[in-house]
């Protein structure tokens, strides 16, 4: 039944990204952070091998008619190598106002945003070990670069999504509501 489960989430997150070519979704939001480049490196103090600490995003270029975002930060080279059957999900957000400009560093691992400007009402959703909350890379020492994608979207509507949602029920949620993305890739390989 839990393989079941498996492939039917698998196959969930596969739809909803052919629909995303499909229906030819803008990739046209800038997504950076102050703590590394696209394509750069993590920094060891945000991985789950250090103080394990959100990293800061800050977004710009967002479509008119953005009335939420969305964060979804995965690691498909954990698929490609065979490591794992899906995507790890390191950290799912959603009803981020649109008129936050970012997400600053070092959020506490709590489902409810509170006491942050700007980020009343967000939400943090369930990553990979089920817990709402950040969890940065922790590839095992095996020579693999790793690659971290936190990708934006930006949601049409205020859907009223409750806390504890999965990146999968996050995209079946937004299907058909993503006015736009964008993507800040960062790397990270664990050494001894």
């Amino acid at each position: 039944m839990k393989k079941l489960i498996t492939m039917a989430s698998a196959m969930s997150a596969l739809l909803f990204s052919l629909a995303v070519h499909a229906q030819e979704i803008p990739e046209t939001i800038t997504v950076t952070s102050s703590i590394f480049e696209h394509h750069g490196t993590i920094p060891r103090e945000n991985t789950a091998w250090g103080d394990n600490t959100s990293i800061d995003l800050s977004w710009s270029n967002l479509p008119e008619g953005t009335v939420h975002l969305a964060l979804i930060c995965d690691d498909p080279v954990a698929v490609e190598i065979g490591l794992l059957e899906n995507p790890f999900m390191h950290w799912v957000m959603y009803n981020i106002p649109a008129s936050a400009p970012g997400i600053p560093g070092g959020l506490p691992a709590e489902a409810e945003i509170t006491g942050i400007e700007g980020l009343e009402g967000a939400i943090q959703g369930n990553n990979g070990l089920g817990r709402a909350a950040y969890f940065g890379p922790r590839p095992p020492v095996n020579g693999v670069l790793h690659a971290y994608h936190f990708r934006v979207y930006a949601i049409d509507t205020d859907l009223g999504l409750e806390p504890g949602l999965n990146a999968d029920e996050l995209l079946e949620a937004i299907d058909g509501h993503v006015l736009a993305t964008g993507m800040l890739m960062g790397h990270y390989e664990h050494t001894e």
